[in-house]
Order: structure tokens, then sequence, then C-alpha cells
């Protein structure tokens, strides 16, 4: 089968590798969709690994994968099935998604219904994750919620937080395309702030009254810092951001005492049920209540696995998510 992986620093290269036999308890998945997560680039594409690193394992790095059972050893899911999957970083032997099969546990195989593209379910992968952090803050309603950062991931923050009741959700990025997007997504308010001061402008739209949660989501080392800076007094702050393994990051630690704020790490991939939340918005998304598939800006193919990292990682093309069609998509 066809494969890719990283070779270098910013260098993809496709190879053949032999199709993986799933062992017992696994399924053998045929990939029709994969999208680039920010974690993908943030943490490998956009490092210069240690050398010992290249060429990474085949298929990665990317866990956002959907497609079609073609062989099962697990009772309860049927050849034929479609499904999102999530693939381990932290086991060596797993697979990155970047392949036309992949293997995959049957606790991490997730079923999607029959109606619509793959494309559109795999986009339950991210907001799922963020659906498992929004919990962490507790009951939304009646709160002002502030998100750094309006990349895929923000932008779920901000989808999830205005359909959950809060009061006002506060989009916060410099790329005024994702605060268009955000508007579109739910944010009652944005701001940009190489355009204005920022704690000017929360005071300002929030009637003085700031700004309770506030998320970081930006990717950014500095992120956590600015979060702190715009929470209220006894606020929560939620730090989703990922960023280099081996980032040494000055904490403003006088700021956070001061503010007597909750910091609260969020990643979904460690709980103890790390596919429940992403099951939770297949659900409502089935019902119609939620559209993850809104986050989509561009579709492409397999092939095109050099410029969509590249895209993503230059925020060229006003780019929020690329999905990438394999084995001809679905």
């Amino acid at each position: 089968m066809r494969a890719a992986r990283m070779s270098a620093p910013h260098t993809f290269e496709y190879f053949e590798m032999d199709t993986p036999v799933p062992a017992e308890g696994e399924i053998l998945l045929k990939v029709q969709q994969v999208s680039v997560c920010g974690s993908d680039t943030h943490m490998f594409y956009d490092q210069v690994l240690p050398e010992e690193m290249y060429p990474s394992r085949p298929g990665s790095p990317c866990h956002e994968i959907a497609g079609t059972v073609v062989e099962t050893r697990v009772e309860g899911i049927d050849v034929g099935q479609r499904a999102i999957v999530l693939s381990s970083f932290r086991n060596p032997d797993a697979l990155g998604g970047l392949v036309e099969y992949i293997n995959i546990p049957g606790n991490m195989v997730m079923p999607v219904p029959d109606d619509r593209g793959l494309d559109e379910w795999l986009m339950c992968q991210p907001m799922g994750t963020v659906l498992f952090a929004t919990k962490l803050w507790g009951p939304t309603a009646g709160l002002r919620i502030g998100i750094v950062g309006q990349g895929a991931i923000g932008l779920s923050f901000t989808n999830l937080a205005a359909a959950q009741g809060a009061a006002q959700v506060i989009g916060i990025d410099i790329l005024d395309y994702r605060l268009e997007k955000s508007k579109q997504m739910g944010a009652s308010d944005t701001i940009n702030p190489d355009n204005v001061d920022p704690l000017e402008a929360i005071a300002e739209l929030t009637g003085g009254r700031g700004l309770d949660v506030v998320v970081d989501a930006s990717g950014d080392p500095e992120g956590l810092n600015q979060a702190i800076s715009y929470v209220n007094q006894y606020g929560k702050v939620l730090g989703f951001s990922l960023i280099s393994m081996n980032a040494v990051v000055p904490f403003k630690h006088m700021a956070w005492m001061g503010k007597v704020a909750t910091l609260i790490p969020c990643s979904s991939i460690s709980s103890p049920d790390p596919t429940g939340d992403i099951n939770e918005v297949i659900a409502l998304m089935d019902k119609g209540w939620i559209d993850p598939s809104r986050l989509i800006t561009h579709h492409m193919t397999f092939d095109d696995v050099p410029q969509a990292f590249e895209m993503y990682s230059k925020q060229q093309d006003g780019i929020i998510k690329a999905v990438m069609a394999v084995n001809g998509g679905d």
C-alpha cells in the first residue's frame, strides 16, 4: 500500500509498504479521509526534531482519520461499517493516518451513520476533544467566555460555548478571516489584538464584567500568559495549546497569583475514555444540533499532503480545515 511520512523538517516522502494485518481485537480500515491537526504542525512539521526521529513512523504525523472497515476481528464491528478512528502517537509501532489502510484496536473505532460524507463526519473528532474540555469549566449557562485563537480548535470552543448557553463568547485572534468565521460559528463578539488593546476591548464588550473563563487555543507559547491576563480574578483558564515538546516558556507567575486563577490543562487523549466525547458529537451532529463540518475550508487529495501541511503551517488561503481524500475518498 501507499503511505507518507516526514523524512526531514517540512518534508514528506511517499513510499510503498505492506498492508497491515489486523490482530485479534483489531479492525482493518480502508482510509478515505484524513485531516491536519494543529498539533501535527506545532509539534512535528514546524519543528527541527532530533535526527533519529527521521523518517517518522509510517503515516505520521496524522491522527484525524475516517474510512470503512474492510476486515474485522472485533465482535460488534462489521465489514462495511464507516467510522472515525484514533491512532496512538504514543505507540511507536502504530501507524499514523497517512496510509491507505490502517489497523486499529476496536475500542478506538467510532462508527458513523451512512448519510453525509466521511469528510464531514471526520470533523467530529476535533470537536469531540473540545467537548471534553468544555466539561472541565463546569456549567456554561451565563458565563462570559473568551477563546484565544480561532483556528479549528478555537472555533470549536466558540461553537460549543455558544450552543451551551454562554452569556457571551468572544473570539480573539490576529487573523481577520478567522474572526469572520468565529462570528459564523457563534461568537457574540471578536477582538483582533493587533488592532485594539485587548484588555480595553474586553472591558468595553462585557460592560466591565470581564471574562469568567478564557481558553488558550492559540498554539502560541505566550498564549497561556495572555489568557491569564484576560481572565477575571478567581476565573478559570483552560490550556488546550500544544507547542514544541522541548519548549521552555517563561510563565508570569505573579500575574497568575494576582488573578488567583484556576489553570486547567486539557488532553482528551489522556482521559479514561478518549472516544466518548467524540461519540457524543457524532450523535449531536446526527440529530442536527451542531455541524462541525462547517470547519472545512479545503478539499484536497492524498497527493496534496505536503501542500496541506504547508498551508496549515503558514496559515495560507484562509485555511481552517483541509480534508484529504485517500483511496478516492467516499
